[in-house]
């Protein structure tokens, strides 16, 4: 099994190919982790790339963002999601009805979708911020670039 130090550096690998301004990329970023959290996983690259065309941010970067995503973090955030959508929404538990048919299942799915989607909203909100000031960060940095930093070592008196 791999580990996630693996996913990370795989994860860094991917972002340091692609190409483009920091603040386009922190942009796709925040948004494909801002949509990975929400319940929508069959669309998730397509509303990533589609709200990156929207706003202006890289579109590569969307895509790789909802890579937040996984088999181990979407349980938990559809989890997430329902409970805080249905608390903000004053829902109560949810409870299975007594007499089973065809339009009380869909009741039951459509009070649970809408909850899940409001809960997904609210959830993705930070961590889409931070993703966003931080891959700012990494992407502004030298190092990242490919810029060589300078050191004393590297530089005679005449400063070359």
């Amino acid at each position: 099994m791999l580990s996630p130090l693996y996913w990370w550096q795989e994860f860094v690998r991917k972002l340091q190919e692609l190409r483009g301004r920091p603040r386009e990329l922190s942009l796709g970023i925040a948004i494909g982790v801002f949509v990975g959290i929400t319940p929508t996983i069959p669309l998730h690259t397509v509303l990533a790339v589609a709200l990156a065309v929207a706003l202006r941010g890289s579109k590569l970067a969307a895509a790789l963002g909802v890579w937040v995503a996984n088999p181990l973090t979407i349980p938990i955030f559809y989890y997430g999601s329902w409970r805080l959508g249905s608390f903000v929404l004053g829902m109560s538990e949810l409870t299975l009805p007594t007499k089973y048919s065809v339009f009380s299942i869909m009741k039951l799915g459509g009070h649970v979708t809408v909850a899940m989607l409001h809960g997904g909203v609210l959830l993705g909100i930070l961590p889409a911020v931070l993703a966003y000031f931080l891959t700012y960060r990494f992407t502004s940095s030298p190092r990242f670039q490919g810029e060589p930093s300078s050191t004393a070592d590297d530089t005679d008196e005449t400063g070359e």
